[in-house]
């Protein structure tokens, strides 16, 4: 019987994980388990926030030919012991032999009451068009709040700002809105802000979001038509639940090949999993730590499945942090290998033009992840073909 392995998740860690596993393991039999029908690239969902149509990548049309079954259902429980996935779509257990668990991320909406009935999120697609036809109903007027100062934040206030002029767009951070730039990156992002009227409130704890107001630390309220929430990730629960070793986020915990520290013949990667360089730095959630992750992890199950072992840890470069600031601005913090800012910054139309290219690279790097390297060339921080085991 063919080995089995199960790649969960579609995002840009675990299709470039099936992907390459597929191409490396012929005798192999890969399935690619996700809850939507397309890729989704997440990166651009701002676009799709302002009424941008974003290209579909169909599932069943990437994985034609490569040999990968495709399951589009949703996990729902994990049997670390069985070795089974349960599967919203299927009647019966999906066994594996190897697991490759990249389930991504979502919104953190617990931590703050009404933030779930209240706030639109935008993590993924039906988000970003609920929040696209909330602004319509209101003829693209009236405030607009985007809780969280982070890179998520900065990019939907910038892009609501400028797609929609008559929106008072308002954002709320417990931090300073771009604190990790250099000193040239945050005094652009504050001509920016100021360029397009964004209001920007920095040690704002939001305590309660409400249908038509929220309720900041210190007894302060402020309107709000509508509401969106940016502020911090989560990721399923099933890892913990199923009995993997996981840290207080719920993120599995894995070695410096990305296997399960408690489970081996489970392996993590993206959002979902705790990665982190052999000199201890944990690397932050983006698809450019995931996407060479997932690539590193399919090489690593290929050694071991062949006899071998991985001869190098998952290691991680960093170079860049990109930040779109609307369709016609946009921000390039160089960095150095730690992530820490340079003074070199690219803006302007200039930045708009990097960053397309560096998430179109990603895109087509996680579609095409089962053609051979020599073939490949990836856009963006520590390319996959690099990220070897």
């Amino acid at each position: 019987m063919a080995h089995r392995i199960v790649v969960i998740g579609a995002g840009y860690a675990g299709l470039t994980a099936a992907g390459r596993a597929s191409r490396l393991l012929r005798g192999a039999h890969v399935t690619l388990v996700n809850a939507a029908p397309d890729f989704v690239e997440r990166v651009r969902l701002h676009q799709a926030a302002v009424g941008h149509t974003l290209h579909k990548h169909r599932l069943a049309d990437v994985v034609h030919g490569t040999g990968i079954e495709l399951v589009i259902g949703r996990v729902t429980a994990l049997d670390a012991q069985r070795r089974e996935l349960l599967i919203d779509t299927r009647g019966e257990p999906l066994g594996y032999d190897t697991l490759v668990y990249a389930l991504g991320s979502g919104p953190d909406t617990a931590g703050v009451p009404g933030t779930a009935e209240h706030a639109v999120e935008i993590s993924g697609p039906d988000g970003a068009h609920a929040l696209r036809d909330r602004i319509r109903e209101r003829a693209g007027r009236g405030v607009l709040t985007v809780v969280g100062g982070g890179l998520t934040g900065i990019e939907a206030a910038t892009e609501l700002a400028e797609s929609h002029p008559l929106l008072r767009v308002r954002l709320l951070s417990a931090t300073d809105p771009g604190d990790a730039l250099s000193p040239r990156g945050a005094a652009h992002l504050r001509r920016v802000f100021d360029r397009l009227g964004i209001d920007v409130h920095s040690g704002a704890r939001v305590e309660e979001v409400r249908h038509d107001a929220i309720a900041l630390a210190g007894g302060r309220t402020v309107g709000s038509d509508i509401t969106v929430w940016a502020s911090g990730f989560t990721v399923p629960g099933v890892a913990q639940q199923a009995g993997l070793a996981v840290n207080d986020k719920g993120r599995v915990i894995v070695d410096q090949t990305l296997r399960s520290v408690s489970h081996p013949e489970v392996y993590a990667v993206g959002d979902s999993a705790v990665l982190r360089r052999p000199d201890g730095l944990e690397l932050r959630m983006a698809c450019a730590t995931g996407l060479p992750a997932g690539w590193y992890a399919a090489g690593a199950v290929a050694k071991r499945l062949t006899g071998r072992e991985p001869r190098k840890p998952y290691t991680f470069t960093y170079f860049q942090q990109c930040i779109s600031l609307g369709r016609r601005d946009g921000l390039i913090q160089f960095t150095d290998r730690d992530d820490r800012p340079r003074q070199a910054v690219l803006t302007g139309n200039t930045a708009v033009q990097y960053k397309e290219a560096i998430v179109r690279g990603a895109s087509w790097a996680a579609r095409t992840a089962r053609s051979t390297p020599e073939r490949r060339r990836t856009a963006g921080e520590s390319p996959p073909i690099r990220a070897t085991a």
